[in-house]
């Protein structure tokens, strides 16, 4: 679908880009010529993660520990970057946590947990990159992976919804304010592309939830890696698109509506099973970044 080399001399930024969608995007970037940076909080991942990638792409990728949760780490990995002499031409903002939960259920905490990354996390990275693009006058380009939730709402889901929103709107509202610096903001909105961590804390417990996807698709499938590699390498190219946010999930917004409304017949017991489900996965998680 892209020339070879497409983005030969960028170096894109890749939040959250030692797993899962972050990782598959990061990788059909270099496949098509760019040099990659990408984040997580877990510094063996990500710099396991760029190891692989620099085996069939030389030099190509590096990693860096960052939890875009605090505002002075942000700040001080951009400016390395920076500093270093490989500034980025391109950011994707795909770190993200998200879990399923009765809203009545939810602590200060737990809301916290996904909008201090998801809503606060990827404003601060967006404003540190942009206004080094701003005073350097180098213009860039930025896609945000947010959920066709922010068109329909979601049952169970609700700061996640709220943060993607959130970031809708950023991208909206930059496109205009930062286009004249020769900025782009624009946003995915993917629907079902398999990981595992997505799963385990969206569709805990459930047996081929990935199949159950597919059979409920217009099209009959879920995404690929290609599917979102592939959009945001189209985003991120010097196209005339400013300010839009696309679903990438098959025509499946126009139907679901979030996608689980089948939670609302749970009762205490199924809630209580998938919270133990959730929490065993964040514990195994936190014992991974320690």
């Amino acid at each position: 679908m892209f020339r070879d080399g497409l983005f030969a001399g960028s170096r894109v930024l890749v939040t959250g880009g030692g797993t899962g969608l972050g990782r598959m995007m990061a990788e059909r970037l270099l496949d098509l010529g760019a040099a990659v940076e990408i984040w997580g909080r877990r510094g063996e991942v990500v710099q396991a993660t760029a190891a692989e990638m620099n085996a069939k792409h030389p030099g190509k990728a590096s990693a860096r520990a960052v939890d875009i949760k605090d505002p002075e780490a942000v700040e001080a990995a951009v400016a390395a970057m920076w500093a270093e002499g490989r500034p980025a031409t391109h950011l994707i903002n795909n770190a993200a946590g998200n879990f399923v939960s009765r809203t009545e259920d939810l602590s200060h905490r737990a809301f916290h947990a996904i909008a201090d990354i998801v809503f606060h996390g990827t404003f601060q990275v967006t404003q540190a990159v942009g206004k080094r693009w701003i005073k350097d006058g180098t213009g860039g380009a930025v896609v945000s992976i947010i959920v066709t939730w922010v068109r329909t709402g979601a049952p169970f889901v609700v700061p996640s919804a709220m943060s993607k929103a959130g970031i809708d709107a950023m991208t909206k509202s930059l496109a205009v304010e930062w286009g004249g610096y020769g900025i782009r903001l624009n946003a995915i909105a993917p629907g079902t592309i398999p990981t595992e961590g997505m799963f385990a804390r969206l569709r805990p417990g459930e047996n081929n939830p990935a199949e159950r996807a597919a059979a409920k698709n217009p099209m009959r499938r879920v995404g690929t890696p290609q599917d979102i590699g592939d959009m945001a390498a189209f985003l991120l190219a010097p196209i005339w698109i400013n300010g839009e946010t696309i679903a990438l999930d098959g025509g499946n917004w126009l139907t679901a509506g979030g996608g689980f409304h089948d939670y609302l017949s749970w009762g205490d017991a199924e809630w209580d099973e998938a919270r133990a489900r959730i929490r065993a996965r964040n514990e195994a998680d936190k014992a991974k970044r320690g």
